[in-house]
């Protein structure tokens, strides 16, 4: 087969791109996991995952499920999503992927919004939340588990079965030839609903096929490339970028254990590319921050020169800089400081790509004076979900980047960007009002963003209109900048700036223990006394370090009271998305009465 074979004219619905990728390469290997009972990492060839799919395919098709029906999984990643999501779509199902660690009620809402008629859960640790799924959720016909369930799980709801026992009984059943067509809706995505219940976005097989096709264009990519898959499936960007690109390129996945195991498994996959979020390279930055700490001066030296100097390498690279003598020190900075940060990474990282929310300049920047290549790039679910990226020639780490090739994007009124394009979504599902406040009679998706253009090209991002912070005297603050750089210190966890109508900002800040421990002893507090967060010695010395990080700020873009806390925001307290974004308006209701204190304080102040 040629490239052009995989052109999504050619290819037309998911499941032809599947289909054309067995037949092209069905000896190679198409996915690797970690197999628990014989602790190896296993093999799959494309030609094994296809016959895994015909199983799977004859096991719908014997629920007498029909085309646009409703089909939802919550699996953590594993080859079984992709086998799942291939022989739904082939029978013209619409797949609804929820998050693993989804709340109870979110998934349930979810399934019952959708009107999902089968469930696909992952095991055993799952069937402590399942009743209380289902029992919401009553619309579920039938409900798979991969893992055998305690016996009275099994014995409470007849709709419970094990993927074994199923899988077997429809062994014998025909599937239904069924002919699709490209503008089928495939999936109906969830955003995270930082507001309010979240909406569901309906992605068609062209969506996802043409996103997918765009951004193979954005860098050199071969069929030997290995992806490391960590960030969730029910991720659009994982999902397109960490499964759907490689079918089209051909190339390898590996599925990562945990996030916990995942400096074991970069090396032991030594992945060529990985797709990430901004916390796991906050995470990363940290780590190396903490070990600097507790070295010498002489080596927190080198590793600032080493920063600096392999920076100049890019930026000679890029062509917006030329010689400087300092370049000569590289073979041995690369050997001593860069080379030992890169082989931590499998040292073969040909992109390391980050979206989902802004990264910071400043980690992006280490990164990549150390030679980890990172591409930061911009969507949403709504788009499939790649609208930007920078490329590796043409990478400006502050910025989103370019669009993908066949994507519009222009700013209008208010300084939003807008995209158009054939991976915009059909619309939000049961939401027609939604719809028409997101996409304008012209096609032009209103992404809600604030953005810039810079001389090169490349489009950035300022701020979101609606999360603005505006100042009783009219300043206006996008807080996201100043969290990020208030994120860069270790001691912080979580953070958010609050302000909206008042004379200046606050901060609510999550502390990271660990580093609280050694942060109270350093100012003669016991950190184990309930009261040493409140203690004003504390909260004055925090507020130095916060100012600290802000100095390059406005003059109004400082925090002038700060609250901290020891007990993080997380999905299960209903303050994170699942895809760890803060639900602003959640926090605020929670800790009213601390931001409330803040300002009261100040005044008597």
């Amino acid at each position: 087969m040629t490239a052009g074979d995989f052109h999504p004219d050619r290819l037309g619905t998911l499941h032809g791109l599947f289909r054309a990728r067995v037949a092209a390469s069905p000896s190679a290997s198409a996915y690797r996991q970690y197999d628990e009972a014989s602790a190896s990492w296993v093999s799959f060839s494309w030609a094994q995952v296809a016959a895994e799919v015909e199983r799977w395919r004859r096991a719908l098709a014997r629920e007498g499920l029909a085309p646009g029906d409703r089909v939802a999984l919550m699996l953590k990643n594993r080859v079984e999503w992709v086998i799942f999501d291939q022989a739904a779509l082939s029978l013209g199902l619409v797949t609804v992927p929820l998050y693993l660690d989804d709340r109870p009620d979110n998934a349930a809402y979810i399934l019952d919004h959708a009107d999902a008629k089968l469930l696909l859960i992952e095991g055993r640790f799952q069937h402590g939340k399942l009743a209380e799924i289902a029992g919401s959720a009553t619309r579920l016909q039938r409900i798979v588990s991969l893992e055998a369930a305690e016996a009275p799980l099994a014995g409470r709801d007849a709709r419970f079965v094990v993927a074994a026992d199923w899988l077997a009984a429809a062994a014998d059943t025909p599937v239904p030839d069924r002919q699709l067509d490209a503008g089928q809706l495939a999936s109906i995505v969830y955003t995270s609903g930082t507001t309010g219940r979240p909406k569901g976005v309906m992605l068609s097989h062209a969506n996802f096929l043409w996103n997918a096709y765009y951004a193979s264009q954005c860098a050199e990519f071969d069929p030997h490339e290995v992806f490391l898959s960590f960030l969730p499936l029910s991720h659009t960007l994982e999902r397109t970028g960490g499964y759907y690109m490689p079918l089209l390129l051909g190339a390898e996945v590996a599925y990562a254990r945990s996030i916990a195991q995942l400096a074991q498994d970069l090396q032991t996959i030594r992945p060529t590319v990985l797709i990430s979020v901004p916390r796991i390279y906050e995470r990363v930055y940290g780590r190396i921050q903490d070990g600097l700490a507790k070295k010498k001066p002489i080596a927190r030296t080198l590793f600032d020169l080493a920063v600096r100097v392999g920076w100049r390498r890019f930026e000679r690279a890029q062509g917006v800089a030329g010689w400087h003598p300092e370049l000569l020190l590289w073979p041995l900075l690369k050997k001593l400081v860069a080379d030992p940060v890169t082989a931590r990474l499998g040292g073969r990282l040909k992109l390391a790509i980050s979206g989902g929310a802004a990264l910071s300049p400043e980690i992006a920047r280490v990164f990549i004076g150390l030679g980890v290549p990172v591409i930061q790039g911009y969507g949403l679910t709504e788009t499939s979900p790649v609208v930007c990226v920078n490329r590796p020639e043409s990478n400006v780490p502050s910025s989103i980047g370019l669009p993908l090739p066949g994507v519009e994007v222009k700013i209008g009124e208010n300084d939003e960007l807008l995209t158009r394009s054939k991976c915009v979504m059909q619309g939000y599902w049961k939401n027609e009002e939604a719809t028409r406040a997101m996409i304008d009679a012209d096609g032009w998706l209103h992404t809600g963003d604030k953005a810039s253009l810079d001389a090169r090209g490349h489009y950035h991002i300022v701020g979101r209109i609606k999360d603005i912070i505006v100042l009783n005297n009219g300043e206006k603050v996008p807080p996201a900048d100043m969290e990020s750089a208030i994120l860069l210190d270790p001691l912080f966890e979580q953070v958010m700036v609050v302000g909206e109508g008042k004379p200046y900002l606050a901060a609510l800040t999550v502390l990271n223990e660990e580093h609280w421990q050694a942060f109270a002893a350093s100012l003669n507090v016991d950190p184990a006394q309930p009261s040493a967060l409140r203690n004003p010695k504390v909260v004055k010395a925090l507020t130095r370090r916060v100012a600290d990080h802000l100095k390059h700020f406005p003059g109004y873009a400082q925090i002038r009271r700060l609250h901290p806390e020891l007990q993080p925001w997380t999905v299960d307290n209903g303050l994170l998305t699942p895809t760890m974004k803060v639900k602003r308006n959640q926090v605020l209701d929670r800790y009213r009465a601390a931001v409330e204190a803040m300002y009261s304080d100040f005044a008597r102040s």
